[in-house]
């Protein structure tokens, strides 16, 4: 892999490891996104959304420290199209570009995970 493009996977690796560490660690501390994970109507919401918060914590620093990086994708992509399915499609009713400008930070993380997943080779720094 050329140094350019290790420092470009570097880089998407880092800032997806970001978001979903602190989105899963924000699910644990703040109880207005447990609100929120009541209100979807899944069964047993609250633990639920530990179970999301602990996966995306772990997934998150596994892409973090370069391992499982594959595989930890997988998981974090099923979780984006949930949330995208769960509270973005019901925006569709108020117009497309509203669903688009809500959902954009989703559909973002989905292409970054993508492009991580297809990657065959991740060497360090």
């Amino acid at each position: 892999m050329r140094r350019d493009n290790m420092h470009s996977i570097n880089f998407i690796r880092y800032s997806v490891a970001y978001v979903f560490i602190i989105s899963g660690a924000m699910k644990i501390v703040s109880e207005e996104l447990a609100t929120t994970f009541i209100n979807l109507g899944l069964p047993y919401p609250i633990y639920f959304m530990y179970l999301v918060a602990l996966t995306e914590i772990v997934c998150g620093g596994l892409i973090l420290a370069n391992k499982k990086v594959k595989t930890a994708t997988i998981p974090l992509i099923l979780i984006m199209i949930a949330a995208i399915i769960l509270t973005k499609v019901p925006l569709l009713h108020a117009g497309l570009l509203t669903f688009a400008f809500q959902a954009r930070l989703d559909i973002v993380m989905i292409f970054l995970l993508s492009i991580l997943y297809r990657k065959k080779s991740f060497k360090p720094f």
